[in-house]
């Protein structure tokens, strides 16, 4: 496992963040109490599954696997804190009901669509590591 910092710019309003990037062994560690899956989220940039964990001993893991193009395997699994995951599905929330309201004529710079800007912030900062 390796942690990482992911600043992003003044207007997305949203403070830096520390990340974890998972190998497989550290994945297998801390999923082994059992996995519950949140939501997806399908972008240009990658296919995203966000989930919830624990291990052996209980401790709960808030984490996210990137999938590219049509891999059937992840291309990595990275951890965040509660608060900044809490942020994540607070968005993806917003987002059902912004796409409610909004006209389905326009393409309006929403919930999502900002989730998935912060998402390409942690995958570009994460990429450098070695898993």
């Amino acid at each position: 496992m390796q942690t990482f910092k992911v600043h992003f710019h003044a207007e997305d309003q949203v403070e830096a963040m520390n990340v974890q990037k998972f190998n497989e062994d550290d994945y297998n560690t801390i999923t082994a109490g059992g996995t519950r899956h949140l939501f997806e989220l399908d972008t240009n940039i990658g296919f995203f599954v966000f989930f919830d964990a624990e291990d052996s001993n209980g401790k709960e893991s808030y984490l996210m696997l990137q999938y590219e193009e049509n891999n059937e395997e992840p291309t990595a699994c990275y951890g965040f804190e509660l608060k900044d995951f809490y942020e994540f599905m607070a968005l993806y929330l917003n987002d059902l009901e912004f796409n409610e309201e909004s006209s389905e004529d326009e393409e309006e710079y929403g919930p999502v669509h900002h989730l998935a800007h912060l998402l390409y912030h942690i995958i570009e900062e994460g990429k450098g590591l070695e898993e």
